[in-house]
């Protein structure tokens, strides 16, 4: 089997080239093993004999890793299939997604009304995975973790806080040794499916911040010294491992993954949670999605829900113009969602809970060439 993936930490040092994922397969066969899911093993059908596929995606950043793995993985049983995606963010996954320059898009926040009604083939929105979105910061002489209150967090991204041993800071974080250093805030500066889940989260919990930068894909950062932009969550990865005093907002596997620290936030309940799957994993578990398969998490109920939690969506066309590709991408939906999901907890995200997965493997076979 061929395959080609850039590495995470390229990515990260290149953070301004979108990485994509070309998994082609040889002649190799591997066993598929059983989703923990309780789904049981979805064995991949591939294409015809001596006919090739090749899928096309393009969209969030957020799942990227994880699709990244899903597309090797499943390559290896599947060699007549090979699948291209691009990490360009999901503003841009939706408007290629639109203008059908795809096989399939990707994206944070699933497609508004007025979005669909523009895709000539008709649009499913398939939830495929969840993570949290965690504010990770470099404070290299800070051993211990830190808080942060909802009140103190929104006014960091607000510009009114701007130093790390500010007094409401301190007063959270009893026994911590915060350096006076200026805080340098890293952002998006792209339009962004994490942006727009994380803003509206900020909306939720601070009335200020609704009334003014607001939310979407792309809001308006204060200006200043202290806020820096970069694309992707891999630009915004490598930007806070680049910045001593920075904070950011990133997708939890891409700081896991460089080892980044990362706060303890104030949910709804006034409790302190870390960031981790199984404190995401409570968060979905209290939420019932809808049979529109959307559903945003502004604001979680719930002691142990870590606050800032979303699903990412796979768009796909009600309609393919080839009986083949239709096939090929259906079979790795399923297979995303059925073996795929036994690899979201090793990469940092969340796997679908049992009764999800039912309803998003109905809405995959909706799917018609």
């Amino acid at each position: 089997m061929l395959f080609q993936i850039r590495p995470m930490r390229q990515a990260l040092l290149l953070p301004l080239i979108a990485f994509s994922v070309s998994v082609a397969g040889c002649g190799s066969q591997t066993k598929t093993p059983t989703s923990p899911t309780g789904t049981g093993s979805s064995p991949s059908t591939p294409v015809a004999a001596g006919s090739s596929v090749t899928l096309t995606g393009a969209g969030a950043s957020f799942p990227a890793p994880l699709y990244q793995r899903w597309f090797a993985e499943y390559g290896k049983s599947n060699p007549k299939t090979q699948i291209n995606y691009q990490s360009v963010g999901s503003g841009a996954g939706v408007k290629q997604f639109i203008s059908g320059t795809v096989d399939f898009g990707a994206s944070d926040v699933a497609m508004k009304e007025d979005e669909i009604k523009q895709v000539a083939k008709g649009a499913v929105l398939l939830p495929m995975t969840a993570g949290s979105i965690v504010f990770a910061y470099n404070l290299p002489d800070v051993s211990s973790g830190i808080k942060l209150s909802r009140q103190v967090y929104a006014d960091i991204l607000l510009g009114k806080i701007t130093n790390w041993n500010d007094p409401k800071i301190a007063e959270i974080n009893a026994g911590v040794k915060l350096p006076d250093k200026p805080i340098t805030v890293v952002h998006r500066s792209d339009g962004s499916g994490t942006t727009a889940v994380f803003t509206k989260h900020l909306s939720a919990v601070s009335p200020e911040w609704k009334a003014g930068p607001g939310e979407g894909k792309t809001v308006e950062w204060p200006q200043g010294q202290g806020f820096v932009g970069a694309k992707g969550n891999e630009g915004v990865t490598a930007q806070i491992l680049q910045t001593e005093g920075a904070i950011g907002y990133v997708e939890y596997g891409y700081a896991k993954q460089q080892n980044l620290k990362m706060a303890a936030l104030e949910n709804k309940a006034g409790k302190y949670v870390e960031p981790t799957p199984e404190a995401a994993a409570k968060t979905l578990a209290a939420v019932q999605l809808p049979e529109n398969l959307v559903k945003f998490i502004e604001d979680p109920e719930g002691e142990s829900s870590y606050p800032i939690v979303s699903y990412t969506w796979i768009m796909a066309y009600k309609e393919y113009d080839s009986a083949d590709k239709a096939k090929a991408l259906k079979d790795v939906l399923k297979w995303g969602l059925a073996d795929g999901q036994r690899l979201s907890s090793e990469l940092g995200y969340v796997p679908l809970p049992p009764e999800v997965v039912t309803k998003v493997t109905a809405a995959v076979e909706t799917i018609k060439p």
